[in-house]
């Protein structure tokens, strides 16, 4: 099968053809270059996409990142970053491997079909050259014929009439002579050029015109396969990718099968545990007896030295506070038989017109608390005017470590950035020690200076902070000494009180009762500062504690604990949540207090006692 013998006289036609085949070639050549185009537009949208929803860098949104759930979304922002890459290298290997080749391609085969068919029509042209010598010799020799003839009729003629004379007949004869021999040569001439012509023609369709077109047979079958070879490229382009894909496909599963359900809601107990404990139950307040209101006040004057020593003000336990005072950790209800309501004659609260209970209660829900001493009366003022306390006072204590934990890490940082930075000026300063052409050394003696004394601020500041975590961790005294004097000298000029519910606390509607005067105020002040101040020395066993469940303690400061365990209690929970125990002399530690239950001892320092 050959275009030479079998399509010998179709060669407009296969111009045609092959002109539409590189037509062909270069519609695939735009498809290919339009599909790049969008896989560079959709990995750019891709990129936006994620990048749009990336959270943004010290905001609150990036500290909201920090549950499972959001983790695993922020994986798939990333992932489908990757998966945008991808349809970037789609697009670049299909640019290199097919546009640019198949346009190299398609210049090539122009040249070369231009040189076919220039190679066919200058075949073409020298057979119609010979065509038309032919021609032209045919017609010659068919006039020298006709000629001749005219010629030797008219010299028969001449020859035949008697009235002609000997002479006109002779040049008759000779001129019948001369056609005669034109007619031969035209004849001769004929049969050469004939003879050449049908030789041409037979070279021409059976040699010339079958190996044009035998090249430009092959010139498209090479121009069909290479367009399949590019489809193929187009195809193994896509597949080259796909395991990378499937790998950041694989990334986003493997995401979402990080979420954690139980993380996440321990985070949110850790974002917003306030540390303190829910309130005790409302005391039932009797209506029944008129005169009560008379009582009260003077058994309240005759009860304040009969208390039992675990009710005091200036003792370690006081009564029970309300979770929005200043103190951060409501010690346990003090027993039945000191409440002021079982105690016979005992101080009552103020007889007033009340609401009912449920009411009540929902408006201690929904109202704000009331201050009730100097320093929270401080507090609550500059939050009103917009100040944050710097030692973040205004915070529940959980939320308050974990405030300053984070200052802290973020001044040790600072820190060690000044550091760095002191010792390149260091190294610095002895590289133009030793080579004084290349720096003054003096020159880096203020930026040094600088920078130290910037370090130095730093540590002062950080060890401030360290101070005030300390002290929510109570690790450390709360109070100087100065307060400690102070305290005291409120517990002189004021002597032990009981501690009467209904003067120590807040009631739930948020204000307080009608006998909580001045006295009561200084002496709850006394109190914080007593509560406060932690003592230096090693401290000892305040009673025993039974594990409830078990406890594995991987912090450090933690100690592992097991089910039914029973161990000492050396500090109580100061309001986060953490009670301190000790197994041995050498083993001590941290535990959750929900998960042990705790007896104290009535005999110790600072001990509670628990109903």
């Amino acid at each position: 099968m050959s275009w030479g013998t079998e399509l010998w006289d179709q060669f407009d036609n296969l111009e045609k053809h092959t002109q539409w085949g590189i037509d062909i070639l270069e519609k695939y050549i735009k498809f290919v270059k339009e599909r790049t185009e969008i896989e560079l537009s959709y990995a750019k949208q891709l990129r936006n996409l994620s990048k749009k929803y990336q959270p943004k860098k010290n905001s609150k949104e990036e500290e909201e990142y920090k549950y499972t759930s959001c983790k695993a979304f922020i994986s798939n922002l990333n992932e489908m970053n990757d998966y945008a890459g991808q349809h970037e290298v789609i697009s670049e290997n299909m640019a290199s491997q097919i546009i640019v080749d198949l346009a190299r391609y398609v210049q090539e085969l122009k040249q070369e079909r231009k040189s076919n068919f220039h190679d066919g029509r200058k075949a073409q042209q020298h057979i119609e050259t010979c065509w038309k010598q032919l021609e032209s010799s045919k017609r010659r020799f068919e006039r020298d014929c006709k000629e001749a003839d005219r010629a030797q009729q008219y010299f028969e003629k001449m020859d035949a009439d008697i009235n002609v004379t000997k002479a006109d007949v002779e040049k008759a004869r000779q001129q019948a002579q001369i056609r005669h021999q034109m007619a031969e040569d035209s004849k001769a001439d004929y049969s050469s050029i004939l003879q050449k012509f049908n030789h041409e023609q037979h070279e021409y369709y059976h040699t010339h015109i079958p190996n044009i077109f035998q090249k430009i047979q092959e010139m498209e079958e090479r121009r069909i396969v290479r367009m399949g070879e590019s489809m193929k490229t187009y195809a193994e382009v896509d597949r080259q990718v796909i395991p990378i894909i499937g790998k950041c496909l694989d990334g986003i599963v493997k995401a979402a099968e990080s979420i954690d359900q139980k993380n996440d809601s321990q985070l949110v107990i850790e974002a917003y545990k306030s540390g303190f404990e829910p309130p005790g139950d409302i005391e039932f307040e009797d209506y029944t007896q008129p005169m009560k209101r008379t009582v009260s006040d003077n058994s309240l004057s005759n009860s304040r030295g009969e208390g039992k020593p675990d009710l005091k003000f200036g003792g370690k336990s006081k009564g029970k506070l309300w979770p929005f005072i200043k103190k951060n950790k409501p010690p346990p209800p003090p027993p039945a038989s000191a409440s002021p309501s079982a105690v016979p004659n005992g101080p009552q609260s103020p007889k007033q017109q009340k609401e009912p209970l449920s009411h009540r209660f929902n408006e201690f829900m929904t109202s704000k608390p009331k201050i009730h001493c100097f320093r929270s009366l401080k507090r609550g003022l500059s939050l009103k005017l917009g100040a944050t306390p710097e030692d973040f006072s205004n915070l529940p204590p959980e939320q308050r470590r974990k405030k300053l934990q984070q200052k802290v890490d973020e001044l040790n940082k600072e820190i060690q950035k000044e550091m760095d930075q002191r010792d390149a000026i260091t190294k610095m300063k002895d590289v133009y020690l030793k080579n004084p052409q290349m720096g003054d050394p003096a020159s880096l003696d203020h930026k040094l200076a600088e920078v130290s004394q910037n370090i130095e601020k730093l540590r002062v500041e950080t060890q401030k902070f360290e101070a005030w975590l300390a002290e929510v961790e109570g690790r450390l005294p709360a109070r100087s000494e100065q307060a400690r004097r102070q305290s005291g000298l409120y517990d002189s000029q004021n002597p032990p009180t009981v501690n009467n519910c209904a003067q120590d606390r807040e009631s739930p509607d948020g204000s307080y009762t009608e006998e909580q005067s001045q006295e009561s105020e200084m002496k709850v002040l006394a109190t914080d500062f007593d509560d406060e101040f932690d003592d230096e020395e090693p401290l000892p066993a305040i009673g025993t504690c039974k594990a409830l469940y078990t406890f594995e303690g991987q912090n450090e400061g933690t100690i592992s604990v097991v089910e039914g365990e029973t161990l000492y209690v050396i500090e109580e929970d100061k309001g986060d949540g953490w009670t301190r125990i000790r197994r041995n002399e050498d083993e001590e530690g941290y535990v959750p207090t929900s998960y042990v239950e705790v007896c104290l001892d009535k005999n110790a320092k600072g001990a509670k006692t628990y109903i």
